[in-house]
């Protein structure tokens, strides 16, 4: 039972991803639809950012993590290279950590 699950999950994943394609010149969205659809990728890029930088084993994950996220969104926002925004941010947590903040 389980591979058959996983199995047809994984022709309804590439479904998705093939129709993508084929369907991109027969459908069109109006404006509205787009600005709505860019919103809601927003929503939902924010939505996982904080469940992962605010928990840990559906608990509060302490300062030093959520601290050091908000330190690599900033670095990020002010355009840093990646490299230096996954160090500033990993950094940042561990310093905190190292401190005693949790």
């Amino acid at each position: 039972m389980t591979v058959l699950a996983v199995l047809l999950l994984a022709v309804g994943t590439y479904a998705f991803r093939v129709a993508g394609p084929f369907l991109r010149d027969r459908i069109t969205l109006s404006d509205r639809v787009r600005e709505l659809m860019s919103t809601a990728a927003t929503v939902l890029l924010v939505a996982l950012v904080a469940t992962a930088s605010l928990t840990k084993s559906a608990h509060f994950a302490g300062w030093a993590l959520p601290v050091g996220v908000a330190v690599g969104g900033l670095a990020a926002w002010r355009k840093a290279p990646f490299v230096l925004v996954v160090v500033l941010a990993a950094a940042t947590t561990a310093g905190l950590r190292l401190a005693g903040v949790a």
